[in-house]
């Protein structure tokens, strides 16, 4: 499912039109976008958690020629699935 098929999905869940929907869900995604930039979380109960977790720079290899790279330092999105959640996809 894209972006254009879960804005429908949410319209016809919602029973609103495609134009609010999208609204809402942009709304959502900065949102979360702008709390992980803040170093908080985002916990939605039964569904997951939202982190910025931190990844320490490191000494990795290129596949193709086997030299070794220095990869930086970075913030990386983490997502945790909620015990509903996964009940709900078993």
């Amino acid at each position: 499912m894209n972006k254009a098929e879960f804005i429908s999905a949410v319209s016809e869940a919602a029973g609103s039109s495609k134009s609010d929907a999208t609204a809402h869900v942009e709304a959502m995604i900065d949102v979360v976008t702008s709390a992980l930039k803040s170093s908080n979380e985002v916990a939605l109960v039964g569904f997951g958690t939202f982190k910025a977790k931190k990844r320490e720079a490191r000494t990795g290899r290129n596949p193709r020629t086997g030299e070794s790279i220095k990869i930086a330092a970075s913030v990386v999105p983490s997502f945790k699935a909620g015990k509903a959640f996964k009940d709900a996809l078993n």
